[in-house]
């Protein structure tokens, strides 16, 4: 039975990666294809249906209309529509929120998700991986004393959902690992680990950064330095 055992993990260690990624991409497909209205459809304008055109559609739109916001012309229509957005009540605090949240986490200079970080979290003595996020902004950081950063800690296999935390930022220890090593670190719940680098404390993190001329744990505006650091060891 022992051996029936082995054979029984190994497959299953083989199929689970291919069954899941299949479904990933089947509901990624799903999506893209359902966005593709019904007079649009290979149906309705050959007659017969193609198998991914519509997702071959929705790839063309996004392309076209990246290209035509590049230009001047598409800029202003861009801009003209938000302005017109931004007037409806309801539909202005959705899209604007949605836009924000998008415009942060897609932008190729978006500083989303830039640095991956070790914090204590649940409780002291407790370490997680987590990603750096910014700095408290606004009403936040009027009530916050001191030099404070936002980290988001992703949930292990599941990195979508999580917990968003504002952390001095001497409590924060600066990894070398990349965000997709990070990420890779947690959905296998520290079963891939990262490859071997020096963990840095905040104010070599902090010097290192200054001498590279690199933003690294730094916010706009912030002039508090970090009065303590923990080492890593």
């Amino acid at each position: 039975m022992r051996f029936l055992k082995k054979y029984f993990i190994t497959g299953l260690l083989i199929w689970v990666p291919v069954v899941i990624t299949i479904w990933v991409l089947g509901l990624v497909v799903n999506t893209l294809e359902s966005v593709v209205p019904g007079f649009l459809s290979p149906q309705a304008l050959f007659g017969f249906e193609i198998p991914g055109f519509r997702v071959a559609l929705v790839l063309a739109v996004l392309l076209a209309t990246g290209m035509f916001a590049a230009n001047f012309l598409g800029r202003g229509i861009l801009k003209y529509s938000e302005k017109v957005l931004g007037r409806i009540p309801l539909v202005r605090s959705i899209y604007q929120s949605v836009k924000q949240v998008s415009d942060t986490l897609l932008a190729p200079n978006g500083q989303a998700f830039r640095q991956a970080v070790l914090v204590q979290y649940p409780r002291a003595g407790c370490y997680t991986v987590a990603l750096l996020t910014g700095a408290p902004s606004g009403e936040v950081a009027d009530h916050l004393q001191g030099d404070y950063v936002s980290v988001y800690v992703p949930t292990t296999p599941n990195p979508t959902s999580g917990f968003f935390l504002i952390m001095t930022r001497s409590e924060v220890v600066p990894l070398n690992m990349s965000v997709d090593a990070a990420l890779k670190y947690i959905v296998s719940m520290g079963v891939v680990a990262p490859p071997a680098g020096p963990i840095l404390n905040a104010v070599d993190a902090a010097a290192q950064a200054a001498a590279s001329q690199v933003p690294n744990l730094s916010s706009e505006g912030a002039t508090t330095p970090a009065t303590s650091s923990r080492s890593s060891d």
